[in-house]
């Protein structure tokens, strides 16, 4: 979700510029700074963002050059009239001069006014078209950070079916000296030729099943394929981190299963792999 977008416009007589920037927020955190003439569609702007970027933590920054001198202000010619003969009258009364009178006059806050500052629709418009192109290269630039996070996870997913497939390996060699292990201690207690076999058998199979992970190994390559299956196919955020919560649940079984430290290692690598995935999964819609 982090992201940057700029764009730049000509409104009018002013030099636009607006900037968006996003950081990671499972929620929409919405910061709008606006010049003040544009104050009043700040809700316009909130409802386009909370459409368009719908998470994350984002600034929306608007502000302008005037590229040609305006007027600010205005006189008020009628007020400054009325002023003038009453001043003009006292003034040569008391013997002042006509400059003190335009100074007192210029003083007065009714003389000067403001020039009219209201926002016109076509104005607004041209302003709007900027933001949306700013948002438009705050989601050009997701994307960009989007399919380097979807290569990642894949060769993440990919590390982890390579080091679940090297686990038959281990497995066996460990139910292997599981086998010769129980059969000396038992030959230990008990003669060779008063042992039964069967029973051997059978409570050697009881133990090993206890050790047994081909459901969580046939579980865990589902899970996988689960997990690329939604990359391939417009991935959530949400739903990944579901997946990835069941890929965990088959690792962690593994492990407690594994009895063996070659296994172990195994499981650690493929738990690291699956906890960097977890952080990136932040990053998703």
């Amino acid at each position: 979700m982090t992201g940057f977008g700029k764009a730049e416009g000509i409104v009018g007589s002013k030099k636009l510029t607006v900037e968006v920037r996003a950081l990671n927020s499972k929620q929409l955190d919405l910061s709008v700074r606006l010049p003040s003439i544009y104050r009043e569609k700040e809700m316009d702007v909130r409802m386009y963002i909370t459409e368009h970027v719908i998470r994350g933590k984002v600034d929306v920054l608007v502000y302008y050059e005037t590229m040609e001198a305006e007027k600010r202000i205005a006189l008020n010619r009628p007020i400054m009239e009325a002023y003038y003969k009453e001043l003009k009258q006292f003034s040569d009364e008391m013997g002042m001069s006509q400059v003190d009178i335009l100074n007192a006059i210029i003083r007065i806050p009714e003389v000067l006014k403001p020039e009219n500052t209201e926002l016109s629709d076509e104005e607004w418009q041209g302003v709007f078209q900027v933001m949306v192109q700013a948002v438009q290269q705050l989601g050009a630039y997701r994307k960009i950070e989007g399919d380097k996070l979807l290569d990642e996870f894949n060769a993440r997913i990919d590390r982890i079916l390579e080091e679940r497939n090297a686990l038959l390996q281990p497995m066996e060699e460990r139910n292997k000296r599981m086998r010769e292990k129980l059969r000396n201690n038992v030959s230990e207690l008990i003669p060779e030729d008063k042992i039964d076999q069967n029973r051997f058998e059978q409570e050697l199979i009881y133990y090993l099943e206890r050790l047994d992970i081909s459901e969580e190994y046939q579980r865990l390559e589902t899970n996988c394929s689960h997990f690329k299956d939604e990359l391939r196919g417009g991935c959530q955020g949400k739903k990944l981190g579901f997946v990835a919560q069941e890929i965990g649940r088959e690792i962690n079984t593994i492990g407690s299963k594994a009895n063996d430290a070659e296994m172990q290692r195994m499981v650690v690598v493929m738990k690291d792999e699956l906890e960097k995935i977890k952080e990136q999964i932040n990053n998703v819609l």
